[in-house]
């Protein structure tokens, strides 16, 4: 196995698949970059059988100069590999298999000898045989990912709450994340009809590492799925990822109906707000930010204490507010990063009972983006 590429090109699709490559994976060939090599260009694949990445570096392609001497395949080890690869003087390199597996990169005046691994060792990908596919705007689903990420629990005690639900049916594409302090959830109608129905739960960790890979020159994304396997294709690359096993709790009951205290305000007059009462709410033991709405002169107070600091009050003037008194309490972390979600939007809050979760919707298509949160009892 030999060829010589630009070394630009093949670093780009290098980090997009070693996202999919651990270090603490207990089969030690996944530690591997896997290499194939063919006259048409080369395909990298990384794993760590939760995520798998396979991305294809076309030889028709006259930006990757790539020239094929000999094909083959090899398993390299990937952290060793990539530095090198990175640290190299020229602009090309060329990369040849000798006996026993040992593989020389060579670049300028450097030259590497690494010692690679048996290919046929590497365990195969999943095979995804569907007919079916959904296709979404690249940007679009970036976005989804981003609002609705954010919700997943951390906590491994509930498997099935670290991923994201997603439910297709009647052309409608529901994604839904909570961690039982907080549920977000994101609706998107889908641009063509699709007569699909799909009701599965990707890892949330899988989903960020896609995001991360959603680039500008990734205008589509295509999802299609198998029983327990969902693949994203973007261009060249493939994204393998696992489905999570059960079923998720029914969160629809979670969303109030009805409200009876409503507050319009910009999404980041108010995240800036929090952000600052959180600089003292954070250094107490319990992080918590109470926020007062004031039916009568119209405004909402956000009050931050730590008894060995101090306390800061901010009091704002909404857009709007309707309906009772009232005072509550909630940790301003999730506060935050449910506001950051709404980028620059107007938001609609609306509050039932100081210990009852409140909802967050933008002004403007309420009805497909809501993050709920739980607050908090400070009595």
């Amino acid at each position: 196995m030999k060829f010589t590429i630009n070394r630009s090109a093949f670093i780009k699709e290098l980090n997009n698949v070693q996202r999919a490559i651990s270090s603490k994976t207990t089969i030690p060939i996944l530690t591997g970059l896997k290499l194939d090599v063919a006259t048409e260009g080369i395909t990298l694949t990384g794993s760590d059988a939760d995520i798998s990445i396979e991305t294809t570096i076309p030889a028709d392609d006259d930006n990757n100069t790539l020239v094929v001497e000999d094909t083959g395949s090899i398993v390299l080890p990937a952290r060793f590999f990539s530095e090198i690869v990175k640290k190299l003087p020229e602009d090309t390199m060329t990369v040849a298999v000798t006996d026993g597996f040992q593989t020389q990169i060579t670049s300028g005046a450097a030259s590497f000898t690494i010692n690679g691994l048996d290919p046929e060792n590497y365990p195969h990908l999943p095979e995804i045989d569907t007919t079916n596919t959904i296709t979404l705007a690249g940007d679009v689903f970036k976005e989804l990912i981003g609002q609705t990420v954010i919700a997943v629990s951390n906590q491994e005690s509930r498997p099935i709450l670290t991923g994201v639900h997603f439910i297709l049916a009647n052309g409608e594409f529901l994604a839904v994340a909570t961690d039982s302090h907080r549920l977000s959830q994101r609706k998107i109608k889908l641009p063509e009809a699709n007569n699909a129905d799909y009701d599965v739960i990707i890892p949330g960790k899988s989903l960020t590492e896609l995001s991360r890979m959603i680039g500008d020159d990734n205008p589509d994304v295509q999802m299609r799925l198998s029983e327990n396997q969902v693949l994203f294709v973007l261009g060249n690359t493939s994204f393998y990822s696992r489905l999570l096993e059960g079923n998720y709790p029914d969160t629809s009951r979670l969303i109030p109906k009805e409200s009876n205290t409503t507050v319009e305000i910009e999404a980041p007059a108010l995240s800036a707000a929090i952000e600052r009462a959180s600089l003292l709410s954070h250094e107490s033991r319990n992080n918590v930010v109470r926020f007062s709405v004031n039916p009568t002169d119209k405004t909402i107070t956000i009050f931050g204490n730590s008894p060995d600091v101090g306390e800061v009050t901010e009091q704002l003037q909404p857009a709007e507010l309707d309906g009772d008194e009232l005072e509550i309490s909630f940790n301003p972390d999730y506060m935050k990063e449910a506001l950051r979600s709404f980028g620059q939007a107007m938001i609609k809050i609306s509050f039932t009972m100081a210990l009852r979760p409140f909802t967050l919707v933008p002004t403007e298509e309420g009805e497909n983006f809501i993050q709920l949160i739980t607050p908090v009892r400070t009595f």
